[in-house]
């Protein structure tokens, strides 16, 4: 099978490595001949690909805007798969659709990171023991989703998740796109200065992707806007909550709102429910 990966960055170069580990050949484009130059010297890629027509399988690898360009610019091998790794998915799989294809599109969000960006950063472990995410419609033929499930599997992927991409937008706006919003929000205090001394275990996870790249970030928000905004409002209306419990001075109530936090947390982390149209694989 010949696979190429197109976007060197963090995550595209670790799909690389981990491919690579697996025993594959994979080749890479990426925009910057620096950042190309370095993945072949470091063995990253087997080669560099200036078409894609010759490729069974295509990763794109960058943000939703480049994705859909770089999809439109180029010419793909007719029944190929080409599957993007996105943050959002109903605003790709909209654009995907809006002509025909050759190629059979497969939407992938892996569920794996760091808060530092580039190659350099890259690992061939990075996706051990995580969850990719592969969405389906009407259009998603299921026999590019079975060779995109084996590839995740020799990537080191611990499990596959299926859903809609609705339903991955929702989800992944209350469990990744507000989690950066609340860690970005959570250093505009000017208690941050002088915090030396003063910070431990929950100050490092409340501050770890504080930093990260607002041009990424800011597209993946604004193309999941409705989603966002409303767990935003949300979290808003149980943070008046608990402030107006602490202001209050009223400690019985103040318990009584940390409680059923602690409640729902405790309850859904026993559970392994499924919702809506979640279908989980275990693939160890």
């Amino acid at each position: 099978m010949d696979i190429c990966v197109a976007g060197l960055g963090l995550i595209g170069g670790s799909i690389c490595m981990a491919l690579k580990r697996a025993g594959q050949h994979v080749w890479g484009w990426n925009r910057s001949e620096k950042i190309t130059d370095y993945a072949l010297r470091s063995g990253v890629i087997d080669g560099f690909a200036r078409d894609f027509v010759s490729f069974d399988v295509v990763f794109v690898a960058l943000p939703p805007e480049a994705t859909i360009e770089f999809i439109n610019s180029h010419t793909f091998k007719d029944g190929s798969i080409v599957a993007d790794i996105c943050g959002v998915k109903g605003w790709i799989e909209e654009e995907i659709y809006k002509i025909p294809r050759n190629f059979r599109y497969v939407g992938c969000h892996p569920m794996a990171g760091k808060e530092v960006s580039t190659i350099y950063n890259a690992s061939a472990d990075l996706f051990d023991n995580a969850s990719m995410i592969i969405t389906y419609s009407g259009e998603t033929d299921d026999r590019a989703v079975k060779v995109i499930a084996e590839l995740t599997k020799k990537m080191g992927f611990a499990r596959i998740v299926e859903c809609t991409s609705d339903t991955h937008d929702k989800k992944i706006a209350y469990t990744s796109q507000l989690a950066h919003i609340v860690s970005n929000a959570y250093v505009k205090n000017s208690e941050l200065d002088g915090c030396i001394g003063f910070t431990g275990g929950s100050f490092q996870d409340m501050t770890r992707i504080a930093g990260v790249d607002e041009s990424v970030w800011s597209s993946l928000y604004l193309k999941n806007a409705e989603n966002l905004t409303e767990d935003i409002s949300s979290l808003i209306s149980s943070l008046d909550e608990i402030r107006r419990a602490i202001a209050g001075g009223n400690r019985e109530e103040l318990e009584n709102v940390l409680r059923e936090g602690r409640r729902l947390f405790e309850s859904r982390r026993e559970e392994r429910t499924l919702w809506g149209d979640i279908t989980v694989t275990d693939l160890k």
